[in-house]
Protein backbone atom coordinates (compact mmCIF):
# COMPACT_ATOMS: atom_id res chain seq x y z
CA UNK A 1 0.00 0.00 0.00
CA UNK A 2 1.24 3.42 -0.78
CA UNK A 3 0.91 6.06 2.04
CA UNK A 4 1.68 10.08 1.69
CA UNK A 5 3.53 11.15 5.35
CA UNK A 6 3.47 14.29 6.36
CA UNK A 7 3.44 17.40 9.39
CA UNK A 8 -0.46 17.52 10.12
CA UNK A 9 -1.72 21.15 9.67
CA UNK A 10 -3.99 23.12 11.64
CA UNK A 11 -7.01 22.85 9.80
CA UNK A 12 -6.50 18.99 10.21
CA UNK A 13 -6.43 18.85 14.65
CA UNK A 14 -10.40 18.03 14.58
CA UNK A 15 -9.60 14.65 13.13
CA UNK A 16 -7.40 13.85 16.25
CA UNK A 17 -10.31 13.35 18.28
CA UNK A 18 -11.16 10.74 15.82
CA UNK A 19 -7.61 9.27 16.03
CA UNK A 20 -7.66 9.67 19.68
CA UNK A 21 -10.79 7.17 19.73
CA UNK A 22 -9.45 4.37 17.26
CA UNK A 23 -6.22 4.42 19.70
CA UNK A 24 -7.96 3.02 22.51
CA UNK A 25 -6.67 -0.75 23.17
CA UNK A 26 -8.90 -3.14 22.84
CA UNK A 27 -8.02 -6.54 23.81
CA UNK A 28 -9.71 -8.97 20.84
CA UNK A 29 -13.61 -9.46 21.69
CA UNK A 30 -13.79 -6.24 23.41
CA UNK A 31 -17.05 -4.38 23.09
CA UNK A 32 -15.31 -0.74 22.25
CA UNK A 33 -16.45 2.23 24.78
CA UNK A 34 -18.87 4.97 23.51
CA UNK A 35 -17.15 7.46 21.79
CA UNK A 36 -17.90 10.21 24.60
CA UNK A 37 -15.31 8.51 26.38
CA UNK A 38 -12.59 10.57 24.69
CA UNK A 39 -13.83 13.97 26.25
CA UNK A 40 -12.98 12.36 29.74
CA UNK A 41 -10.17 15.10 31.56
CA UNK A 42 -7.04 12.19 31.28
CA UNK A 43 -7.97 11.03 27.62
CA UNK A 44 -8.40 14.63 26.21
CA UNK A 45 -5.59 15.63 27.18
CA UNK A 46 -3.77 13.93 24.46
CA UNK A 47 -5.43 16.50 22.20
CA UNK A 48 -6.88 19.19 23.91
CA UNK A 49 -5.42 22.60 22.70
CA UNK A 50 -3.31 20.48 20.38
CA UNK A 51 -0.83 23.00 18.55
CA UNK A 52 1.05 24.44 21.25
CA UNK A 53 5.34 25.18 20.97
CA UNK A 54 5.90 21.07 22.30
CA UNK A 55 3.36 19.51 19.70
CA UNK A 56 4.71 17.73 16.77
CA UNK A 57 2.50 15.28 14.64
CA UNK A 58 2.10 13.72 11.13
CA UNK A 59 -0.77 11.89 9.71
CA UNK A 60 -0.57 9.09 6.41
CA UNK A 61 -2.91 9.46 3.31
CA UNK A 62 -3.61 6.65 1.15
CA UNK A 63 -5.67 7.94 -2.00
CA UNK A 64 -6.69 11.23 -0.44
CA UNK A 65 -8.14 9.62 2.80
CA UNK A 66 -6.27 10.60 6.01
CA UNK A 67 -5.75 6.85 7.61
CA UNK A 68 -3.11 7.45 10.64
CA UNK A 69 -1.98 9.98 13.08
CA UNK A 70 0.94 10.21 15.34
CA UNK A 71 1.84 12.78 17.54
CA UNK A 72 3.71 13.97 20.60
CA UNK A 73 2.78 16.12 23.24
CA UNK A 74 4.42 17.27 27.10
CA UNK A 75 1.73 16.96 29.45
CA UNK A 76 0.79 15.43 32.40
CA UNK A 77 -0.77 12.39 31.51
CA UNK A 78 -0.37 8.71 31.65
CA UNK A 79 3.39 8.06 31.03
CA UNK A 80 4.36 11.65 32.32
CA UNK A 81 8.15 11.06 32.87
CA UNK A 82 9.30 14.68 33.32
CA UNK A 83 8.58 18.23 31.52
CA UNK A 84 11.16 17.42 28.61
CA UNK A 85 10.22 14.16 27.59
CA UNK A 86 6.89 13.87 25.08
CA UNK A 87 4.16 11.71 25.72
CA UNK A 88 3.83 9.66 21.84
CA UNK A 89 0.23 8.68 20.82
CA UNK A 90 -0.42 6.73 17.58
CA UNK A 91 -3.58 5.64 15.70
CA UNK A 92 -4.20 4.31 12.32
CA UNK A 93 -7.66 2.77 11.28
CA UNK A 94 -8.68 -0.39 11.36
CA UNK A 95 -8.64 -1.42 8.09
CA UNK A 96 -4.84 0.03 7.39
CA UNK A 97 -3.64 -1.63 10.43
CA UNK A 98 -0.75 -4.44 9.32
CA UNK A 99 0.12 -2.70 6.51
CA UNK A 100 3.19 -0.06 7.05
CA UNK A 101 1.41 2.60 8.11
CA UNK A 102 2.11 2.98 11.99
CA UNK A 103 6.06 2.04 10.69
CA UNK A 104 5.87 5.20 8.12
CA UNK A 105 4.41 7.33 10.68
CA UNK A 106 6.62 6.85 13.49
CA UNK A 107 9.78 7.05 11.24
CA UNK A 108 8.55 10.22 10.14
CA UNK A 109 7.47 11.47 13.32
CA UNK A 110 11.19 10.78 14.67
CA UNK A 111 12.96 12.59 11.99
CA UNK A 112 11.12 16.25 12.55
Amino acid sequence: MTYIVREITSAEYPLLEDFLYNAIFLPPGTVPPPRKIIFELEIYIYIKYFGGKDDCGVIAESNGTIVGATWTRIIPAYGHINDETPELAISVLAEYRGKGAGTMLMTHLLIL
